[in-house]
Order: C-alpha cells, then structure tokens, then sequence
C-alpha cells in the first residue's frame, strides 16, 4: 500500500507527535508498505509566533497538491492543523477524496495559555478540521470520550508506543545530585504546566530535560533545579533510566508519550489525574496520580520499577502501528459515501 503522511511537525523538532509519526512510518515499512511524509522540508518556512523553534510552511498549497498527485497514494493521512495539514485538507475536499487525520495536541488549550481565546471557538475550528475526516484517531479512550462530548462523531482509537530496547533500565549513577531525583523530560513551554513541577515540594534534586522558550525564565525563577537541555537517543534514555520519578506536570497532553519511556526504563511516573495520563499510568502500579502533584511523586516512590517495564512491554511500536493501518481508508472513495477500509492483506504492493 502506498501511504502519504503530511506533518506540519517533523525534525528538527524534537517531541512526542514527530517521535510517533517517525517510528509508524518506519514500522509501516517493515509491514511492506511504501510510506512517504510531507513535511516542512523543501517549503519556505517561518517561525511560528511565540515558538520560534517551529517552522510553518509558507503558502504551501501548490507544493502539497504536487507531491499528492506525484505520490498518487492508496491512503493519505493528515497529523497536525498546521499550513501542510490544512493545505491537504482543501486539496483532498475540493477533489472530493477520503483521508484520515489525528488529534495529536490540545490546540484550544494552548492557545488558550497564549491568547485570551475562549475554548468553544478553538474547538470549533478543530470539529471543523477533523470533521472532513473519515476518521480522526486519538490516543486513549479518556480522549475519545472528551472530543466526542465536544461534538467530534468520527473517533477512531490509535494508541502510542515506545522502543522498549532503547528505552530499558540501565545504570542509575549519571546525575551527581542528592537523591531522590525527579526529572520532568519534554518541551519547556508555558503549555506544559512546568512550574507546578518546579514548584512542588521535594527534597531531593530536580532535573529538567528538554529546551524551549520558557527555559530562561524557569532557570530564573527556580535556581536550585538542574536544567540540561535536549538529549537524544541513548542520552535521552539514559537520562530517564538515572531518575527515581519523572514528574509529568502537563494539564493539556492528549498522552504524554514520554510517560512510557519512563515506564520502559523502569522509572515511575507522577501525573495529575487528567486526560491522557489516566489513561497510560495505573496509580500505584506504574506511577502516582494525585490532584496534589508533590504527593504524587513522593508515593510514586515506592512502585515497583519491574511493574512499569512490564506495562510499557505491553505498548510496543509494531501493535501501535497495526492500529493505525487498519484505521486507514481508501484515498480513491468518494468523501460523499462511506469511506472504504483497506485491507492490510489486500492493498499491498
């Protein structure tokens, strides 16, 4: 099968929605299907406002309708609402074609964190984008339950994984601070609520892992915290596997992909009970969930680390992967009828 994923996020970002896209599409090679993505790459970009670190294609249009009809894919899947993703989304409508999206990023809250934004317009312009859809997939079933009382009717489920073989437990002498140690790992936006990690009460060290516009501003205001900056790989991994607890502090994460590599580590996790991470950490088995983030971490202290290696055993990248193919529909069908299922067996080429 011949599938075009068109992502407004890519390299060199560095996060959960480009690590997911990248391992599916090479997972869906593996399957034997011949896997193309659309990125800001070979567009004209911008930064995007208030995230610099972000390109945006400028006035892609031409450029998407092109590789489209270059490609000519049997399944055509749109990741983000950005100038590419919207730029699919008119291609595909106007020549009456089926395709599928993902519902990534709580974009209504986090425009809400920047502007003065009521909710019900942002969401309306997400019922709006995903709508056109044949089906929109999303990660976990407190999600589906929250779009679909928002208004959303197409869900479909396509939960995250994780590399269990690079993110595995290791040796847990790298950081030279006092222990317990606490990392939070991720961007460091206003959107990830990073302050209510910084803030809480701990006597250990806490380790911040990740970059972003808010850094300076954390480093200003919490001065006895470690801030050291993006790590990739065996890095990154080693980086989880040397903490006692990653502290998850995000209100808005429709999953938290980080949660299981923590997890893969053999590594607890604390997280206030909101969406996405009700769904991936079990409170007192892989992690903490409380209102009270500090209590949280301190009673995620004493969960089992082989517990959490042996959930996130259970999430790899090929199970992941076979979701989002069967969730796929055929790019010829009509958007006016039903939109075709293909068949993993029968569509490959």
């Amino acid at each position: 099968m011949k599938i075009l994923i068109v992502t407004d996020a890519w390299a060199p970002q560095i996060n959960g929605v480009v690590t997911t896209l990248s391992s599916t599409a090479e997972w869906l090679r593996r399957f034997g299907h011949e896997v193309e993505l659309v990125t800001p790459a070979g567009f004209r970009t911008i930064p995007c406002p208030s995230y610099p670190e972000i390109r945006l294609a400028l006035l892609p249009g031409r450029g998407v309708a092109r590789r489209i009809e270059e490609f000519s894919p049997d399944a055509l899947h749109i990741a983000t609402e950005g100038p590419l993703g919207l730029a699919a989304r008119r291609y595909c409508v106007a020549r009456g074609r089926s395709f599928t999206t993902s519902y990534h990023t709580q974009f209504p809250q986090y425009l809400a964190s920047r502007l003065p934004l009521p909710l019900g317009v942002s969401y309306r312009a997400m019922r709006w984008f995903h709508g056109a859809a044949a089906r929109c997939m999303v990660s976990t079933p407190s999600l589906e339950r929250e779009l679909a009382a928002r208004g959303f009717v197409n869900l479909a489920r396509w939960r995250r994984g994780v590399d269990t073989e690079l993110f595995r437990p290791r040796a847990r002498d790298l950081f030279p601070w006092p222990r317990p140690i606490a990392v939070y790992v991720g961007r460091v936006a206003i959107e990830k609520n990073i302050d209510a990690f910084l803030g809480m009460p701990w006597k250990g060290s806490k380790v911040v892992v990740g970059d972003g516009p808010e850094r300076a501003r954390l480093e200003a205001a919490y001065p006895e915290a470690h801030f050291v900056g993006f790590r990739l790989g065996e890095d990154l991994a080693a980086h989880f596997a040397a903490a006692d607890v990653m502290v998850f502090p995000s209100l808005t994460d429709t999953f938290g992909l980080v949660n299981l590599q923590a997890m893969a580590c053999g590594v607890p996790v604390a997280a206030f009970p909101v969406t996405g991470p009700i769904d991936v950490i079990e409170d007192g088995v892989t992690g903490a969930l409380d209102a009270d983030l500090g209590r949280a971490a301190l009673r995620a202290l004493s969960v089992d680390p082989a517990a959490c290696r042996a959930q996130a055993l259970r999430s790899g990248w090929d199970a992941c992967t076979r979701e989002f193919e069967v969730n796929l529909v055929d790019f010829r069908a009509p958007r006016t009828t039903s939109a075709l299922a293909l068949s993993p067996q029968s569509n490959q080429v």
